[in-house]
């Protein structure tokens, strides 16, 4: 279950946005900081959207914008033939920023802050395994249970239920449970792709 293996179909389907984007001047290493502000955003919106749930919706569209944007700026940089290590570089590092601010923001919002802990170095240590794989001369892993385009998925998919149903099991929210499957298939995905990398080299 991953959609980053989906990444050539959605590709295809982004002409028109990386046409809109050439049009109004905007370079793939905007667009990667425009996903990251609006990252930022989001995790700021879940860090108060206990006061007013409806928060919530906008915060899961602000995260699928995120989402959105994250394919752009790839596919922006291979139309304009300027796909480089420093923008690849630049992608990561505020990926994982992103990453951060949503989580944090999540915990923050719900008051669960050691489950907020558990789940950001698990989306980390997932995302840490993908790419060390590569620095050590195999090809960048995205195999395993969630990657980022999964956890996105979820999160404005839970985000947006949140809004509207706040049932509690085992005293959690929804938005706790979240936490609870990033932090837990989140190590697990990062051991999966430790043992394919180390079976591999």
């Amino acid at each position: 279950m991953t959609l980053d293996r989906y990444r050539s179909l959605a590709d295809r389907a982004l002409e028109p946005f990386v046409a809109a984007a050439k049009a109004v001047g905007l370079s793939p290493n905007g667009v990667s900081v425009l996903a990251f502000l609006l990252a930022v955003a989001a995790g700021g919106v879940y860090a108060v959207a206990a006061r007013d749930p409806l928060l919530y919706l906008l915060g899961a569209v602000l995260v699928f914008l995120n989402g959105w944007l994250d394919v752009v700026d790839g596919a922006l940089a291979r139309e304009l033939d300027v796909a480089s290590e420093a923008g690849d570089l630049l992608d990561h590092v505020l990926d994982r920023y992103a990453d951060i601010a949503i989580i944090v923001g999540l915990a923050a919002g719900v008051g669960q802050f050691a489950l907020g802990i558990a789940a950001v170095t698990g989306v980390l240590m997932t995302s840490y395994l993908g790419t060390q794989a590569q620095a050590v001369g195999l090809d960048r892993v995205y195999g395993g249970l969630l990657g980022r385009a999964d956890r996105l998925a979820l999160v404005g998919l839970t985000t947006g239920v949140a809004a509207f149903v706040r049932p509690t099991l085992l005293s959690l929210s929804p938005v706790g449970w979240l936490l609870v499957v990033f932090a837990a298939v989140g190590h697990l995905t990062a051991a999966q792709r430790f043992y394919h990398s180390m079976r591999a080299l």
